[in-house]
């Protein structure tokens, strides 16, 4: 992705825009990490749960969740002048995976969010992209009263190949936020480039 625009002098500067997708499992806050950064109102599908949907979604230790993402979030924040990311958050249920290879088209990588109380929950979407060799990293989203576990123990939990980053933050923090999808746009842009050297050398 990436655009043409004038800037305030009137010359020509290339606008980059980068699709990032946001997954990991039910109730984990990608809903809430992608409203938290995003600079425009950021689009939601979401429902509400209903008594039908009890016997297929897992909400121990989410007991107050009230509604659920049934097709994408969708939001945008500009990391510098020339670069901004489009996030798309995918559904968290297992029954709405067939959206994610949709999403995941021309993707630079994504962010797994993760909840240590439900970390197996971040299992299928780490496999996923390590399947489809999309680069991403791990953020654990610290929920208050919980035992706080370091990068590296969450690394070894989810017998991580060696160099994905985890990283701690707070979902609903701006700029954490934006410090996780930095990192994510650094470690993926380090990923395409070797890629690239691997195939003309």
């Amino acid at each position: 992705m990436g655009s043409e625009r004038s800037d305030a002098m009137g010359t020509e500067t290339t606008a980059m825009a980068l699709k990032i997708l946001v997954a990991g499992g039910f109730g984990v806050g990608k809903t809430t990490l992608v409203g938290a950064v995003s600079e425009i109102r950021p689009l939601r599908t979401e429902e509400l749960l209903c008594e039908v949907g009890q016997s297929v979604d897992d909400t121990e230790g989410i007991d107050r969740k009230t509604t659920t993402t049934v097709a994408m979030d969708f939001g945008r924040i500009t990391i510098r002048s020339g670069l901004s990311l489009y996030l798309f958050g995918t559904p968290g249920q297992d029954r709405f995976w067939f959206l994610w290879d949709e999403l995941s088209q021309g993707a630079l990588g994504a962010v797994v969010l993760a909840d240590t109380r439900r970390l197996e929950d971040c299992f299928p979407a780490v496999d996923y992209f390590e399947h489809r060799r999309i680069p991403f990293v791990v953020a654990v989203n610290c929920f208050a009263q919980t035992r706080t576990y370091g990068a590296h123990e969450v690394s070894r939990a989810l017998d991580l190949d060696r160099g994905t980053p985890v990283v701690l933050c707070d979902a609903r923090d701006r700029d954490s936020g934006k410090e996780v999808l930095i990192r994510l746009v650094e470690y993926a842009g380090r990923v395409h480039t070797a890629r690239l050297l691997d195939s003309v050398g």
